[in-house]
């Protein structure tokens, strides 16, 4: 049979011509209607509306198809129902009940899929409230930020879910990413105005060395300095490096101009006395005190510089001179503790930046200053095997005369050792009172 008398047989099968009409039998709950005429004759006009269905059920089976290889079934949902729509007025002839039965099949299946991508689309947005919920909490400002933008880009890529539920799921959403940057904010500004405080703190301290750096009452003055610098270790403040530098060159400047002036005072007495004549012991005291406070002010300024300070001031001490005494014993022990401090600091500094290894420090003064007593306390527990090592090797040690340059050496070990272990809790009391005063 050839392909039109095919479309002419399924032509009659679905329709008929009366009275120059081409007619459409009942279908779909529709009665029998018209739907063209005749213009050359009845099966040239039966042919034609056979083929103009035909048109209509190719776009049926190229959208099926389409939907069939696509993931996202749910994009041709509103075709599908266009195309059922159009079943019900479209002017053709064949079996509109097979095109709307296949077309309401498919939309079936669309329902089915949609129902269950809205489920995951569901758990995945309940994942995300949670995540969101937790991270509303979180001190990590930086990390918590980053994580939070994911989350809003993962929120937005996901797909709809059960309408009932959207605008509650959006509200808890919103309302713990709103919580964390309502506290970013906050800290913030807390943040800020404790700035401008340490600022001003500084500034003030600054201000007062400056008037102070030229006067002649070195005797009193030295405390005075004494007492700015041990405010200004108080200060503990976390400015940005470059402002931090330079607040600290300038009030070291001032302090710094007022010890050349007592050294130059100093010396000065010193010449005024006979030809030749050593320096009186008030003067060798004066100069030690000042050098013991010169090294006690280094505590104020970053452990790599403030080590070469310290090497600088051990050899000024050992070209001041010998003086006996009890006083003379306590200058001594000063200036050997705040050296001490000096070095263990440097040591403990290089020791953080080697364990980091790239990984950021805690920058919140209060959890750097416990971070650091806690590593203080950790190389401790080395110290304190070393220390023991050492006892009982003395211990152990044959009182024969031979080793006598021996026992000698781990004594002055012995000695470093518990200098080392008492400097160090002393560093561990700072950083606590530290740690205690920034909250």
């Amino acid at each position: 049979m050839e392909p039109t008398d095919h479309l002419l047989a399924e032509a009659k099968r679905y329709g008929y011509v009366e009275a120059d009409g081409v007619w459409l039998r009942p279908v779909l709950g529709q009665p029998a209607r018209q739907i063209g005429l005749v213009k050359d004759s009845d099966d040239a006009a039966l042919r034609y509306f056979s083929q103009r269905f035909e048109a209509l059920r190719a776009k049926v089976d190229s959208l099926l198809e389409k939907m069939e290889a696509s993931e996202n079934k749910g994009s041709f949902l509103m075709k599908a129902l266009h195309l059922k729509e159009q079943l019900l007025t479209h002017d053709g002839l064949g079996d509109f009940a097979a095109l709307h039965r296949r077309l309401t099949e498919a939309e079936d299946a669309i329902a089915v899929t949609v129902a269950r991508n809205r489920e995951k689309n569901l758990a995945t947005k309940i994942s995300f409230i949670h995540e969101a919920e937790a991270l509303s909490e979180s001190v990590e400002w930086v990390s918590a930020s980053e994580k939070v933008k994911d989350l809003r880009q993962g929120w937005l890529k996901t797909g709809p879910v059960d309408k009932a539920m959207t605008d509650e799921l959006e509200h808890r959403f919103q309302s713990a990413i709103q919580v964390f940057f309502d506290r970013r904010k906050a800290f913030q500004s807390d943040k800020k105005a404790m700035t401008n405080r340490v600022q001003t703190r500084y500034r003030d301290l600054i201000q007062q060395a400056e008037a102070l750096k030229n006067s002649d009452q070195f005797e009193t003055t030295s405390r005075q300095l004494k007492a700015l610098q041990q405010a200004w270790r108080e200060v503990n403040g976390n400015l940005p490096k470059k402002q931090a530098s330079e607040l600290w060159t300038r009030f070291r400047a001032a302090n710094n101009h007022f010890f050349e002036r007592l050294k130059a005072h100093i010396a000065a007495q010193q010449s005024a006395g006979a030809p030749g004549a050593p320096a009186t012991p008030e003067v060798l005291l004066a100069r030690k005190r000042s050098l013991a406070e010169r090294a006690e002010a280094l505590m104020a300024i970053p452990p790599q510089e403030a080590i070469h300070q310290a090497k600088s001031l051990q050899a000024e001490w050992k070209q001041v001179g010998t003086v006996r005494g009890e006083e003379s014993d306590r200058i001594w022990q000063r200036f050997m503790v705040a050296c001490d401090k000096i070095f263990e600091l440097s040591a403990l500094e290089y020791h953080l930046r080697k364990r980091a290894d790239g990984a950021p420090m805690p920058t919140a003064p209060a959890e750097r200053a416990r971070f650091r007593a806690s590593t203080l306390r950790e190389l401790l527990k080395d110290d304190h095997e070393e220390l023991n090592t050492l006892r009982a090797n003395l211990d152990n040690l044959s009182p024969s005369a031979a080793n006598d340059a021996f026992r000698q050496m781990l004594q002055t070990k012995v000695r470093s050792f518990e200098r080392k272990i008492r400097t160090k809790n002393d560093l561990i009391v700072l950083f606590s009172q530290q740690a205690q005063a920034a909250g």
